[in-house]
């Protein structure tokens, strides 16, 4: 038996006991292959996550047009409500994997997203389904967004640190196409009965239209549950990785949790709160354009610029990168700011557009990027502090440099993801009291530098504290 992968009891589950990803011997006979299948059943799983947490942004629009008397405010809310829950879960899913395991836990966490998708597809099918049944499943879908926390945590574990920025990059990129996925499917699937009668017959509209909004839910059942099984038969948990709270709770006395817990707010929270945003920012500013034919391009370009981030972060630094990323990120606002409507002029569309573009595509090489460099810092600090101290002193220290780091990245995500809330609820309150986005972006502007700040004299500069 390989004494490294020693396998708990039956049923296709598999306990790693000693997991040794920094030894090179160990890493290529059999730690990358073990690691790669980990990865390959998250992948899918995170995706699914991020389509169920984001799916209320293509329900809404539809709910009034099969009876659902709900007003404007209330359909915003619905819509905000996933964000705000799933950003508050995160903050609880972070300490998730080292109690559970990696394996128990992406399977119960996949699983639990079966309960919102399978209500909404009831609650759809009556129009006197009452207001707060809808909140509840809203936030409901934020257990969706709470599983990118356990999850990037779980992948962190696997890989040694110079694989860390590929690895995670790969997770969350692909994993955040399921923001862009649901925009896609959900129109497709409402306008036929694909399951059937068993699904429930349609809603006819006040055009004469039958939609099977019930779709929205549905659909994503049959993949929740494949995802669920291969979860569960096929990922390993770590009990390298197996920790109390408590020793993942020192994370909250470690500054540079905090201040990465900053920069992700820049990178992530503006990715997701750029999405939620972006079609009613063009509807209120282009209002000739279509903005749902442009709604899928931002998360799209952003999602899949996130794994192209952790292969540069794993070639440049992760530090560097943040750096200019932010830098390039103050100069393309200022470029969206330049092609918004202003004075009586209509603006440039396809200016704005390919500047928002950039910013998406930086955003998600800043997700990368950030997260690439949390493992460093306090694989570093850890090495330092143990620098000539006992054998067991070291591993000991390495071992908690991983749970802390671990700890980090799914914290860190937690808070960022509340940027799902208040970047377009930034834009409203810009528009209210101004008439136009101009002072939000301004708002943005002035974060971005803070952020260059921060990267460059912790992280950045000769003589940083904790160069990454």
């Amino acid at each position: 038996m390989n004494p490294a992968a020693s396998a708990t009891a039956g049923g296709g589950r598999a306990t790693i006991e000693n997991w040794q990803p920094e030894e090179p011997e160990f890493w290529a006979s059999q730690g990358s292959r073990v690691a790669s299948r980990n990865l390959a059943i998250s992948i899918p799983a995170l995706l699914l996550a991020f389509a169920v947490w984001m799916m209320f942004s293509a329900v809404t629009v539809s709910l009034p047009k099969i009876g659902f008397a709900f007003s404007t405010d209330q359909l915003f809310w619905l819509a905000a409500l996933p964000g705000l829950s799933g950003a508050t879960l995160r903050i609880f899913y972070s300490f998730m994997v080292p109690i559970f395991g990696g394996r128990r836990w992406t399977a119960i966490s996949t699983a639990s997203l079966m309960i919102p998708a399978l209500w909404l597809g009831f609650a759809v099918q009556d129009p006197s389904t009452p207001y707060w049944h809808f909140v509840a499943i809203a936030v409901l879908a934020g257990f969706g967004g709470g599983n990118f926390a356990s999850s990037m945590s779980n992948i962190s574990f696997f890989y040694p640190k110079a694989k860390q920025g590929f690895a995670l990059g790969m997770n969350a990129g692909l994993g955040n196409l399921g923001v862009s996925v649901t925009q896609f499917v959900i129109p497709l699937v409402l306008t036929a009965g694909i399951f059937g009668a068993i699904a429930g017959p349609g809603q006819v509209t006040a055009e004469g239209k039958t939609l099977y909004l019930q779709n929205a839910g549905f659909v994503w059942l049959p993949f929740l549950l494949v995802s669920t099984l291969a979860a569960w038969f096929g990922m390993n948990d770590l009990g390298s990785a197996r920790s109390s709270f408590a020793e993942q709770a020192v994370i909250f006395k470690r500054k540079h949790n905090w201040l990465m817990c900053w920069l992700y707010i820049g990178t992530f929270g503006s990715f997701i709160g750029f999405s939620a945003g972006f079609p009613m920012l063009i509807k209120t500013q282009f209002p000739a354009v279509d903005a749902l034919s442009y709604a899928f391009l931002g998360p799209l370009v952003g999602a899949l610029a996130r794994p192209v981030g952790g292969w540069m972060s794993d070639k440049l630094g992760g530090a560097m990168l943040t750096f200019w990323v932010f830098v390039l990120m103050v100069a393309a606002v200022f470029g969206v700011l330049y092609f918004l409507p202003s004075g009586g002029s209509g603006g440039h569309f396809i200016g704005f557009l390919s500047l928002f573009m950039l910013l998406f595509v930086l955003t998600g090489i800043g997700n990368a990027s950030t997260f690439r460099m949390i493992p460093v810092i306090f694989r570093n600090q850890s090495e330092r502090e143990a620098a000539g101290k006992d054998a067991a002193t070291r591993t000991a220290a390495a071992r908690q440099a991983g749970i802390e780091s671990a700890a980090v990245i799914g914290f860190s995500s937690a808070i960022g993801a509340y940027g799902g809330f208040f970047v377009p609820k930034s834009y409203g309150t810009s528009i209210a009291m101004t008439g136009g986005p101009e002072a939000a972006l301004h708002v943005f502007v002035a974060f971005y530098v803070s952020c260059v700040a921060v990267t460059w004299w912790w992280y950045f500069r000769r003589g940083a504290e904790a160069p990454c």
